[in-house]
Order: C-alpha cells, then structure tokens, then sequence
C-alpha cells in the first residue's frame, strides 16, 4: 500500500508521453538523451517524466560513462498488477455466481 507521499502509479501512467516512453523502453533500455529525440518536447520534460516514472518504480536509471541508461522495472508493475488481480478475482466470483443462479433457474432464462 502506498503512503501520501508516496508517487500514484496510476497518475505516473495517466500521461500518454510516459506511457510511450515505457513502450518504447519494452525493445531495449535507452539513454535519457535517445529517449528525449524520439519527442518532441524539451529535454527538461522529458527528464520531469523519467523521474516521475523512476520514482514510481517503472523504471530504473544506470550510469553509463557519460549516458544515463532508462531500464523497464517489473517490479513497478506489482501494485498495478495486485490491482488488476483484485478485480479479476471480483469479476469471476460474480459470473460464477450468475452462472450458478442461472443453471438453477432456468425458467428465468427463457
């Protein structure tokens, strides 16, 4: 669970520019600079967006001689997937239970 202070996931994929970049970063990791030419916003925006998406946890940034290299973390996926889960377990338990009504009525289904 995530405290106040703590970056929303879910704000952190709300923009489509950080949405394309972890696309973008599903072919290979990319220097912050590699990253930054593929759009065309600033430099200093697209940095803002890397640092937002690291310190969710989507991504981890290595040295690399001069270069800052963005890696996809799936790790930063676990909350989102924890919260997809939930709701996929809700999802089943309520069409087995439509499923279970219907086979002992089926009166109502005609």
């Amino acid at each position: 669970m995530s405290t106040p202070s703590d970056p929303d996931v879910f704000l952190a994929l709300a923009d489509p520019q950080r949405r394309e970049i972890l696309r973008q970063l599903t072919g290979q990791p990319a220097s912050i600079n590699a990253i930054a030419d593929r759009f065309p916003i600033s430099r200093p925006a697209i940095s803002k967006h890397i640092k937002l998406l690291e310190a969710s946890g989507f991504i981890r940034i290595s040295p690399q001689g001069r270069e800052r290299i963005c890696h996809l973390n799936a790790g930063g996926f676990d909350q989102i997937r924890a919260w997809m889960d939930y709701f996929e377990a809700y999802w089943h338990t309520q069409f087995m239970q439509l499923d279970d009504y219907l086979k002992n009525h089926p009166e109502e289904t005609k």
